[in-house]
Order: structure tokens, then C-alpha cells, then sequence
């Protein structure tokens, strides 16, 4: 049995990955984002091992996540759960000055995986929607395009399927993969969607914890267990390196090769 971190667990996919490792016998830490949170995910989430709290919204919040979640690993596997969707009529900023989506999506699980060892499994969730991503790394904030809040969420997700390839490269020891988990039931997902909520979190659960073959892969896009064609930009090595060296430019911290 292992030790995994699941961001974005006090509830939604998140809490239902963390639930289902814990009934199969894994040592589970959560992340929330606030105190308050921290008690949606005791009452989510019984039998956690710990919770690391932070918004990762701002820089100083996932390095706060980092630390804590650190002194309380180390993992065999790290799932990036934690993101926020496109429903944004307006561009909105951080503490820091980024845009509020790349900022989550996309800049968290680059600094939480450039700041915690590099576990034996990485799991990175993306969207369907990744298809429909454009990778336009001289305007990955929207500072001089016109803003459209579902365009951003698109690109955030294409960027999270560019961050597992590029850790399946830089990283051969790791298996590391992006996950769509479908149009899910769930507070960001909304009611209108088409898939319950444990769809969502099956693959993420099997690609952690299964020793089947089929889950033995890395640099892969899945859905259902089904290894998927990502958006074309996502194997762009080149595009990979462009992204790593803007994330680290913007937080300060490198991907260690």
C-alpha cells in the first residue's frame, strides 16, 4: 500500500479519488484550501492521514501546500486534482498579478511538482476541452488578446497534458500521465453534466494504485482507462520546454532534470 497526495480534496473528484484509495487500503493526505475547507474535507474524507492547507491561487499559498504536504509524505503518488473552470466573464488577477485560471491550473501543479520530490506516479488532470487548447505561450494570461474565459480554461488544460509529457520525459523513472476525467456531476462541473462522480475519479484511482500492465504507462492521455490522442501541441518537446522555462521564469523555481 502506498501514500499518495490528492489536491483539491475537500470534495468533488478530488474527495471522491481520496475516498476510494482509502477503501482500498492507501495512506491518503488531502489539500484544502482554507480552515473551513479543512473541515468539508474531515467530514469528505474520514481516515485522511493529514491535510495540507494553502490557496493555490497565489505562489505563497502552493509553497505553503509544498511544505506541509512534504513534511507529511513522501509519496509514491502525487495526483494534481485541484483547478477551477472557464465560466469567468471577466479576466481576473492574483495577489501575484497572473491570471486567475493559468495561475491554478497550470502554475500549482508546475510549483508543487518542482517543489516536492518526484514521486513514483504523477497524475495531472486536464479536460476534454484540452483538444480546443491553443498554445500561445507569449500570451499565456490573456494581457493582450481579448478574454474569453472557457479559451483560458481550454489552454490551462492543454498546458496540464504539456506538464505530464514533459515530466514523462524529463522524469523515466516516473509514469506519469494527464487524465480527462469527463464532464462530471460535481460543483464545478455543474448539474447539467453527463458523467456521476465516480467516473471521474476511477482512472486517476487505477493509474495510482492498479500494478495491471495497461496502467504501467507514462506520458499518456486517458479517459476510461483508454489511452487517448491529446491535442497535437501537447508532444511538441520544443513547446514543453517553452512552457517549463515560463513557469519557472514566473515562479522561480525549475523542474530539476
Amino acid at each position: 500500500m502506498g501514500r499518495i497526495f490528492v489536491t483539491g480534496s475537500a470534495d468533488g473528484i478530488g474527495a471522491e479519488t481520496a475516498r476510494r484509495l482509502l477503501a482500498a487500503g492507501h495512506e491518503v493526505v488531502l489539500h484544502a484550501r482554507n480552515d473551513e475547507r479543512v473541515s468539508d474535507a474531515a467530514r469528505s474524507v474520514p481516515g485522511a492521514t493529514g491535510v495540507a492547507i494553502g490557496d493555490v491561487s497565489t505562489l505563497a499559498g502552493v509553497r505553503a501546500v509544498a511544505e506541509q504536504a512534504n513534511a507529511l509524505g513522501p509519496y509514491d503518488v502525487v495526483i494534481h486534482n485541484v483547478g477551477v473552470g472557464g465560466g469567468v466573464p471577466q479576466r481576473r488577477l492574483t495577489s501575484d498579478g497572473y491570471e486567475f485560471i493559468f495561475a491554478v491550473n497550470v502554475l500549482c501543479p508546475y510549483l508543487l511538482t518542482a517543489l516536492m520530490p518526484v514521486s513514483q506516479r504523477l497524475v495531472y488532470l486536464t479536460s476534454g476541452l484540452e483538444s480546443d487548447g491553443v498554445a500561445d505561450l507569449a500570451d499565456v494570461m490573456y494581457e493582450h488578446k481579448a478574454w474569453h474565459g472557457m479559451q483560458a480554461y481550454s489552454d490551462s488544460k492543454l498546458y496540464d497534458v504539456m506538464l505530464a509529457f514533459a515530466a514523462a520525459r524529463l522524469w523515466p523513472q516516473t509514469r506519469s500521465n494527464a487524465v480527462d476525467p469527463g464532464w462530471i456531476k460535481t460543483r464545478l462541473g455543474g448539474p447539467d453534466a453527463t458523467d456521476e462522480l465516480p467516473e471521474g475519479a476511477e482512472t486517476q484511482v487505477w493509474l495510482a494504485s492498479s500494478d495491471d500492465a495497461a496502467a504501467q504507462v507514462t506520458g499518456r492521455y486517458l479517459k476510461r482507462r483508454v489511452d487517448l490522442r491529446a491535442n497535437p501541441a501537447a508532444y511538441d518537446v520544443a513547446l514543453q520546454d517553452q512552457l517549463l522555462a515560463l513557469c519557472a521564469e514566473l515562479t522561480g523555481v525549475k523542474f530539476a532534470h
